[in-house]
């Protein structure tokens, strides 16, 4: 297993490359910003990018998914429910891309936006069990992300719920590597340290040990952040729009 993690901090957001070394093969998730950072890593891995893969159409920033995938000749992929007119493989949630040994499990977690995905990561060479997974702008370290950027603020709580409920069933010794941290403006309460397990949060994080859907909604209601600058605007060029 290779994995590369990178620290973005305009805008705050967190992008991952990683694959299967022995069968220079691997996937980058969340691109933002100089597509030669990911193609450079890749290079010096030894590996070929197969797959870039955005877990949602992103609101608070471009991203440079699309761009990348055509430098690398690579597959760009969304959730196959996502409202975009760019081209992209649509994954179905409990489909498995393969990395050599490695694989992604697609899971659809909506609530922060209807088309989000985690990715459920094994690495066949260590265990047949899920090594970690990443999990975009559903569960950071310390919040969970905000519902009403692409719905109703209460129609996105109420899904998110759901997505919660769905990762908080996975073991609590997995890894989390979330989308964004301590800056961002999906999350209320993030911390500044870019990894933790699912049980951590279980216990700590405030909104994910929450086990009643009601109070879990008004929570995710209260004291919402203002929204990121032009977040309407850069969720349509994202999805494809021109002229906007």
């Amino acid at each position: 297993m290779i994995l590369r993690q990178f620290l973005h901090n305009d805008p705050v957001a967190i992008s991952y490359l990683f694959g299967c070394g022995g069968k220079a093969s691997g996937a980058v998730v969340d691109p933002v910003g100089d597509t030669s950072v990911y193609l450079d890593a890749a290079a010096k891995a030894g590996m070929r990018i197969l797959y870039v893969i955005d877990t949602h159409i992103h609101a608070d920033h471009m991203s440079t998914g699309r761009a990348l995938a055509d430098l690398a000749g690579a597959e760009y992929a969304l959730f196959h429910g996502a409202q975009a007119s760019i081209p992209f493989r649509g994954l179905q949630d409990g489909e498995v891309l393969e990395l050599g040994n490695v694989t992604i499990e697609v899971l659809h977690t909506p609530g922060h936006t209807p088309e989000h995905i985690s990715l459920l990561i094994r690495d066949k060479t260590r265990s047949e069990d899920p090594w970690f997974v990443m999990t975009g702008h559903t569960l950071m370290v310390g919040d969970l992300g905000r519902t009403e950027l692409a719905s109703s603020a209460e129609e996105g709580a109420r899904v998110l719920f759901r997505s919660a409920q769905r990762l908080k069933a996975l073991p609590d010794h997995l890894e989390v590597l979330p989308g964004a941290f301590a800056g961002s403006v999906c999350g209320k309460s993030l911390s500044g340290k870019p990894t933790s397990t699912i049980g951590f949060e279980k216990r700590h994080n405030r909104a994910f040990r929450i086990d009643d859907e009601e109070e879990f909604v008004q929570r995710m209601l209260t004291d919402i952040p203002a929204p990121p600058p032009e977040a309407a605007r850069l969720r349509a060029l994202n999805a494809g729009a021109v002229g906007v």
